[in-house]
Order: C-alpha cells, then structure tokens, then sequence
C-alpha cells in the first residue's frame, strides 16, 4: 500500500520523486456504514464515543477531541448542535458476510479506478460499490 501511494504522489507531484519519505502510517479504517462519522455521550453511562473518520482521522479527531469536551462538560455549543452528535449508522452485517463485503468492495473500488482511468467515465464498478455501501 505504501508503495501505491508513493506511486500516486510522484504522479501527482513529480518534483517529490527524489524526496525522502521518512514517515508511513496506515492500517485499518473505522468506516461506518453511511460513511458519516459520529460523536456522541449516553447521558445513562456517561461513556463517550468518536468514530467512524472513514479516513479523514488526522483532521476530525482534532474537531471530535473538542466536540467530546462540551458534551462531557454538559455545555452546548456549535460544535454540540452539528449533525454528527449521537449520530448512528446502520451497523455492518455479521462475520463472514462482513469480510466478503469488505473484500468485494475493495476489489469493486480498484476496477472503478482502472475503468473509469480507461474509459473516462463512471463505470459499473462504481454504482456497485455505491449499492454495497448502503449510499
């Protein structure tokens, strides 16, 4: 994967070819299921939760550190009134079916690429990927 991605960097800024990188970073995302991150507090537990940054972490985790602040301290705010707060998406089906769905999507998403890379336009691959992921 990183490799791809230093691929997709040279691409797109060519003067980075010789760079060095000396930082990579990656791994599993918390997608949900609508793809809309959440925050949120039961007032019953008092347990508070952040997820669902579907690979947008390094910049919402920062939005949802300060959104959890006034939830915790009970204040409302901007930040408490915005669509995100107690949000809940549909959860994901049960092992297997989950990994075949996760696998089969990424595998619909690298066609969409190749195809819509050869032909220009949106292709089938990426109106089933759109179906699978529930949009």
């Amino acid at each position: 994967m990183h490799g791809a991605l230093h691929r997709t960097l040279v691409e797109l800024f060519p003067s980075l070819a010789d760079a060095a990188i000396t930082h990579r970073w990656g791994g599993p995302l918390g997608i949900a299921r609508d793809w809309f991150s959440s925050v949120g507090i039961d007032a019953t537990t008092c347990i508070a939760w952040a997820g669902g940054y579907v690979g947008d972490g390094l910049s919402t985790t920062n939005l949802a550190g300060r959104t959890l602040r006034d939830l915790v301290l009970g204040r409302s705010s901007e930040l408490t009134a915005l669509a995100w707060v107690n949000h809940r998406s549909r959860r994901w089906e049960p092992e297997p079916v989950r990994y075949l769905g996760i696998n089969a999507g990424l595998r619909l998403a690298g066609g969409a690429d190749r195809a819509e890379q050869r032909h220009g336009r949106t292709t089938w691959h990426a109106r089933a990927l759109h179906r699978l992921v529930g949009g």
